[in-house]
């Protein structure tokens, strides 16, 4: 049976307990112990698939094609293991699952109430994380705050869980957050204690307590924490803000949070292996030459949108010994003319996925400029199909071209349903979702990154490439060097006369890893280190010029 760490939060929404899960998992990890991270969403949405990201972020898509939260990627870079649909459950999984048995009769007539109907299904669905992977130890991270009336069903299963499973099979580990009070210039304990008092009253007391603050922690407020919630004091632990999300993981096992989950649990554990990720921190911390990437998005002024993109240049940029400086374009900016000089001063363009037609226009603007002027460009997903759109009307001279999600009278629809979805009406079942095969084309720029001749990627996604075109294409100069098995969808795209232009449809961000970036994302950085290279050796000679 394995060990359950149950993570909750207090105080404060957005304090860091997605990233505190991974970093747990990490440390876990690290002394031999195989870990599954799962997380408990108390909205009713099904999944957060449909949501704005203004609302939730990204959404992480997993290998087996689940739309996911955000913090999915975090556990899967941090633990390098990939997850499944198992390991995130919303309240609206569980009411529609409850619901659809009761419809069905499956409770024979019986009143169905939120315990114990609902906080069963809640356990039920906790039981299934790991069960193809054996894990030691499955971490639960419980979304929201405690206080929050949606979470209450989870905590209360979380609560049943100690019960079933036995005590010595579960921790108990309290996220909290210490304000800082300017006028007095002290840090706050009083509202731990409240969410810790609040917590007790439904029936869980935490073990450990790790304390969020971004100014250092006294001694003496830790023996407070410890006297005032009934905790040890070793396991009061004070997390404070520091620069690198990556150092988290050193940070709890330098305060001891790993012996004494061990010693807690009663785990078969080595000794802990981090050396590798200290080195990683190091580097990642040490690195000066900048290197300044442009990601164009409608959705810039929240960076958690682009989460997985962000993180995955960050991953490449460092193995390549450059320091990730990110310059956030808004799209809609470069439809009125505002942000072309922006473009001018970064050593590589990315245009990430999406879905809508706000900012499209000024994306594509960005695809021009990188083609025209030979700045390295990456397209994702909808970045692709961007890339497409512009080929067509700046190459091919198809003004009109346009994907018909945009467009639906375009007379050149470059980007469009395939003609088995055109029948299907529910939004959901036109998705490509998940992990799909694409063939490599010897020679090309793709097939160089991985160095093989077939990967398999995670897709989100539901207009392709229009076929219809592909001749057009590379008579134009497009390469399309990836397809699927059958050869019947467009994978990548490139730009043969240019030093790297490349689009995927599908979404490499989600699979890479701080200490093993993504081929793409690495081919990517090394052709935008070239070019930053190239700009300054002609910039002098430019200079020249342009005094004489």
């Amino acid at each position: 049976m394995p060990k359950y760490i149950f993570c909750t939060g207090g105080v404060v929404s957005s304090v860091g307990k997605g990233v505190t899960a991974a970093a747990i998992g990490r440390i876990l990890k690290a002394r031999g112990l195989k870990v599954v991270i799962q997380k408990l969403d108390p909205y009713l949405n099904v999944d957060p698939g449909t949501m704005s990201p203004y609302q939730h972020g990204e959404v992480f898509v997993t290998a087996d094609g689940a739309e996911t939260d955000l913090d999915l990627g975090h556990y899967e870079r941090f633990i390098d293991e990939n997850l499944d649909r198992t390991c995130n459950v919303t309240s609206g999984q569980i009411y529609a699952e409850v619901i659809s048995k009761e419809r069905r009769g499956d409770y024979l007539g019986g009143t169905i109430q939120v315990i114990p109907h609902i906080t069963n299904e809640i356990k039920r669905r906790i039981a299934l994380v790991g069960q193809n992977t054996d894990p030691d130890v499955i971490i639960v991270e419980v979304g929201g705050t405690v206080g929050d009336i949606e979470g209450q069903p989870f905590l209360e299963a979380i609560r049943q869980l100690r019960a079933d499973v036995g005590r010595d099979q579960t921790l108990y580990i309290h996220v909290t957050f210490l304000p800082y009070i300017g006028a007095t210039r002290e840090l706050k304990t009083k509202p731990t204690q409240h969410s810790v008092r609040e917590l007790r009253s439904l029936g869980i007391q935490p073990q450990v307590i790790l304390a969020r603050t971004d100014y250092p922690v006294t001694d003496d407020l830790v023996r407070k924490i410890a006297l005032f919630c009934d905790v040890e004091e070793r396991a009061v632990i004070p997390l404070e803000t520091t620069d690198n999300i990556y150092a988290v993981p050193l940070l709890l096992e330098d305060a001891g949070l790993g012996d004494y989950i061990v010693e807690q649990l009663h785990l078969n554990a080595g000794p802990p292996d981090l050396d590798d990720w200290r080195d990683l921190v190091a580097r990642m911390r040490h690195v000066e030459q900048p290197l300044r990437i442009a990601i164009v998005g409608k959705y810039v002024e929240l960076r958690d949108a682009y989460m997985s993109v962000k993180e995955a240049l960050n991953h490449a940029a460092v193995a390549h010994n450059r320091r990730l400086e990110v310059e956030w374009i808004h799209a809609s900016d470069l439809e009125k003319g505002k942000g072309t000089a922006l473009l001018e001063r970064v050593d590589g363009i990315v245009v990430p996925g999406g879905f809508g037609y706000r900012g499209i226009e000024g994306k594509i603007d960005a695809a021009e400029y990188a083609r025209v002027h030979k700045t390295p460009y990456l397209g994702l997903c909808l970045g692709m199909q961007i890339m497409c759109i512009e080929f067509a009307r700046n190459v091919l001279g198809l003004d009109d071209a346009n994907s018909t999600e945009f467009d639906g009278t375009t007379e050149h629809p470059v980007i469009d349903l395939m003609p088995d979805q055109h029948s299907v009406a529910n939004l959901g079942g036109t998705m490509r979702l998940g992990l799909y095969p694409c063939v490599l084309q010897p020679g090309s720029i793709a097939a160089a990154a991985y160095g093989t001749d077939q990967v398999n990627e995670r897709h989100r996604h539901r207009f392709e490439f229009n076929n219809q075109y592909r001749d057009a294409f590379i008579a134009g100069g497009a390469r399309f060097s990836g397809l699927s098995p059958d050869g019947r969808l467009v994978e990548i795209m490139e730009v043969v006369d240019h030093p790297f232009m490349v689009g995927s449809q599908f979404h490499p961000e989600f699979a890479s890893r701080p200490n093993r970036p993504h081929p793409l994302f690495c081919a990517f950085v090394q052709a935008a280190i070239a070019h930053q290279e190239a700009r300054r050796v002609a910039a002098p000679a430019a200079q020249e010029e342009k005094s004489a």
